[in-house]
């Protein structure tokens, strides 16, 4: 399976999927215009991937400075696709790095992990640059 990479752009982040080691990054801001029609073919790889990898484990680091209400969405859509391979005897990590700063950062982190049954969540607050 190839790996899914997409560079970030002003309202956008970066993501870098490895199908070989399995860890997953989304980096940066997130506000696409349609985050919708942005999302779908992330969340059709991930969706592939869960599906196809020979892999038990994955490892998602998400880094998100700021995000809107529908990449929240849709952000949610690709967290409860990664729970569902949980509870099906994938063994997910989701790290959700936020700025000691980005209180709002936080927030989100500990909301999306209130969702999320059977994955591990760790919220994990990194150094400002």
């Amino acid at each position: 399976m190839e790996n899914l990479v997409l560079e970030a752009t002003q309202s956008s982040p970066q993501i870098v999927f490895d199908a070989e080691t399995g860890v997953l990054e989304i980096k940066g801001k997130s506000y696409p215009e349609n985050p919708a029609e942005f999302y779908a073919p992330v969340l059709r790889w991930l969706k592939d991937y869960l599906d196809l990898a020979d892999t038990d484990e994955v490892v998602v680091n998400m880094e998100v400075i700021y995000l809107n209400s529908s990449s929240s969405k849709a952000f949610l859509n690709l967290l409860q696709a990664l729970d569902d391979a949980a509870v099906k005897g994938k063994r997910v990590t989701v790290n959700w790095r936020y700025h000691k700063e980005n209180e709002i950062g936080l927030e989100c982190g500990e909301e999306f992990g209130q969702d999320l049954e059977s994955l591990t969540f760790n919220l994990v607050e990194i150094a400002e640059r």
